[in-house]
């Protein structure tokens, strides 16, 4: 990690040559999310190249941050697990995100709209205890979106075990859905991040919902929102 440097002893220069690298902060938000397998990773950083992830992959393994361990019975396979200092970096992550949620315009944020990770973000945070007990088919509609990112199945299955309770599906997973979602991308990210809700986008028909109507109505209680969706915010 010397490319670069600061060259100076300050412990905020020091983990700046580390943290403060192009796309290091998101990937160690998925990290602290979750992810732990390089296509999980890919899913919640769409826009970062492989050879690039590799790279800081690589540098944050290099700097203690990130453990690579061969998944048990696939060989080939590997898992990046944050270290105890990889770990420390929570409260430095959440506090970027709280400090954008905060101090950055939405109407800023909302110019960078991106359905991949929007979704995959949905399909992490998805609270299930509203949900029925039984699977759920849920299919997001975003008629204003190129074909191959238009449609989009999350399914919630609550009694299945936690690492796969809920999945996402780019392509049509064959299930009867139970409720469409039809919407703009630019108003469900809005909701998702907290700046509306399900609720006022009805009323201004900027939200369609068709099918079951239990699961219509408890929508916003199941969506789960942003971590950072109740964050305070400034007004200006």
């Amino acid at each position: 990690m010397t490319h670069g440097s600061y060259k100076q002893f300050c412990p905020v220069a020091m983990a700046a040559e580390i943290l403060c690298t192009r796309w290091t902060i998101p990937l160690l938000r998925e990290l602290l999310a979750g992810s732990t397998r390089f296509n999980d990773l890919r899913r919640g950083v769409p826009r970062m190249s492989p050879a690039l992830l590799s790279q800081r992959l690589r540098d944050l393994e290099a700097a203690g941050v990130v453990a690579r361990k061969p998944v048990v019975g696939e060989p080939d396979l590997f898992e990046y697990r944050l270290t105890p200092a990889g770990e420390a970096l929570r409260a430095v992550v959440e506090g970027f995100g709280f400090w954008g949620q905060r101090w950055i315009d939405s109407e800023l944020s909302l110019n960078h709209l991106d359905a991949q990770l929007l979704m995959w973000d949905m399909r992490r945070n998805l609270y299930l205890k509203p949900l029925p007990r039984r699977r759920s088919v849920i299919e997001f509609l975003y008629p204003e979106q190129p074909a191959a990112e238009r449609q989009w199945w999350l399914i919630a299955a609550p009694e299945a075990d936690a690492d796969c309770a809920v999945d996402l599906c780019l392509v049509d997973p064959g299930f009867d859905v139970d409720l469409y979602v039809s919407t703009d991308l630019r108003t469900m990210t809005a909701i998702w991040m907290g700046h509306d809700t399900v609720q006022h986008a009805i009323a201004a028909q900027r939200l369609h919902l068709t099918g079951d109507r239990t699961l219509a109505g408890q929508m916003q209680a199941w969506l789960g929102l942003s971590p950072f969706a109740k964050g305070e915010r400034f007004v200006r």
